[in-house]
Formats: structure tokens, C-alpha cells, sequence
């Protein structure tokens, strides 16, 4: 079984990717643990949209650099071959958390696999846009939905646990016990 807390202390973000696709089944598995993830009342607010599409993404990259101020030619995604992307109900008095957690379980299980990823902003802004209300219609995806984040993901070009260095202490006065 494995030891959920050393996997958590081994993540780290990824900003260097192979261009190959990772496979199904380890795609499958991030999804499955993004699915997972608590959410306030169970109403499981978020949703996940897999793009493994490359003209698509490429697309969703530009629109992100757009946010940024840059030009089509800066990759927000790193190189990343393909993003999740993770919304979730605005009427859902929890939604940015939920769909926090939806991120978060999705990077500690690609942490698990062996698989970078990278937490990318501005989903918000991006799916707030006419074109992203237009690209949402078009797969199949209505609602009163806010963009939450993309999650690049990807195999990294180095190994991500052995090319980074031991995270740095946390802070001082991050824990208070009250007993």
C-alpha cells in the first residue's frame, strides 16, 4: 500500500515535458482520483475535461497567454502534451474548493505514477470569454460553470523526484495546537 504522505512530500511542478502522450490508463487513473476528491455536501461541483487534442490545447495555450499579456508564441503549459482542465458550478456555494481538491488529488496520483504535472491559472478568465463559452457549448457542456484550473500533465523530460532539490523548510508558525 502506498505511504500517501511520502508520495505528497516527493511532488513537486513540472515544467519541462516529453511531447508523447501518457498513457490511458495512468490518464484514467489522475481522472479517477480527481473524481475522489471531497467536495462540500458531496455535491461534486467540478468537472474535468481531458484535452489530449493538440490543435485544441494549443488553442486553450494561447488563449491563457492571451490572460498573461503574451503572445501565442510563449506556452503557459510548459510543453505539456495535453491538460485537464477543471471547472466547477458556480451556484455550488463550495466550488473553488472542490474543484482545489479536484487538483490536488490529481497531482499527488500523477506524482504517484511517475508523471509530471503543473497547477496553470487563469482558467477563470479564459472560460469567462466568448470563445470559451463557445468552445464549452461545442463539447457538449452547458452550466453556470468557473474555471478552477488546468492541470498540465505529462511524462517530464527529467525525473521529477531526482532532478529537484529537498523542498524547503516550511514556514515557522504554519501549525498552531491548541490541546
Amino acid at each position: 500500500m502506498a505511504d500517501i504522505l511520502q508520495e505528497l512530500l516527493k511532488r513537486r511542478s513540472c515544467r519541462k515535458y516529453k511531447s508523447s502522450l501518457i498513457k490511458d490508463e495512468e490518464l484514467e487513473k489522475i481522472i479517477t482520483a480527481g473524481e475522489y476528491a471531497a467536495s462540500g455536501k458531496n455535491l461534486q461541483s467540478a468537472i474535468i475535461i481531458a484535452v489530449t487534442n493538440k490543435a485544441v490545447r494549443d488553442k486553450i495555450s494561447a488563449m491563457n497567454a492571451a490572460v498573461l499579456g503574451q503572445g501565442p508564441e510563449v506556452d503557459p503549459f510548459y510543453g505539456a502534451p495535453e491538460i485537464l482542465i477543471v471547472l466547477a458550478d458556480k451556484n455550488v456555494p463550495t466550488h473553488i474548493y472542490d474543484g482545489a481538491l479536484v487538483m490536488g488529488n490529481m497531482m499527488a496520483e500523477a506524482s504517484s505514477l511517475g508523471i509530471g504535472s503543473c497547477w496553470i491559472h487563469r482558467a477563470r478568465e479564459e472560460f469567462q470569454t466568448e470563445e470559451g463559452k463557445a468552445m464549452l457549448k461545442a463539447w457538449g457542456i452547458s452550466g453556470d460553470y468557473e474555471g478552477i484550473g488546468h492541470l498540465a500533465i505529462g511524462y517530464p523530460v527529467v525525473t521529477v523526484q531526482k532532478a529537484l532539490p529537498k523542498p524547503p523548510p516550511r514556514k515557522e508558525n504554519y501549525v498552531y495546537f491548541i490541546k
